[in-house]
């Protein structure tokens, strides 16, 4: 399961998320994630509107195998649910 996680530096809830995926990635042998950091690479919140769907007021924005979450409040829900992550 490939998890992307769009986001920007010094934004908290992106390096929440990012915690987050790393330790999925610790304790299982199918997480893998990557984070894309928009600034870097040129990506805009309307760029991943066209994506999404719908607007996109905050970072991050996570994708689980292309399939949209939503922020880093969502992920750690989506993770505790089905990806077996324990606070």
């Amino acid at each position: 399961m490939l998890t992307v996680i769009f986001g920007r530096p010094g934004c908290p809830f992106c390096v929440r998320a990012e915690q987050i995926a790393q330790r999925l990635a610790t304790s299982r042998d199918d997480f893998e994630y990557r984070y894309v950091d928009m600034q870097k690479e040129g990506i805009t919140k309307a760029d991943l509107e066209k994506t999404v769907g719908k607007p996109v007021m905050t970072v991050p924005q996570i994708f689980v195998d292309e399939t949209h979450v939503g922020g880093c409040t969502e992920f750690e829900a989506y993770a505790k649910a089905n990806l077996g992550l324990y606070a």
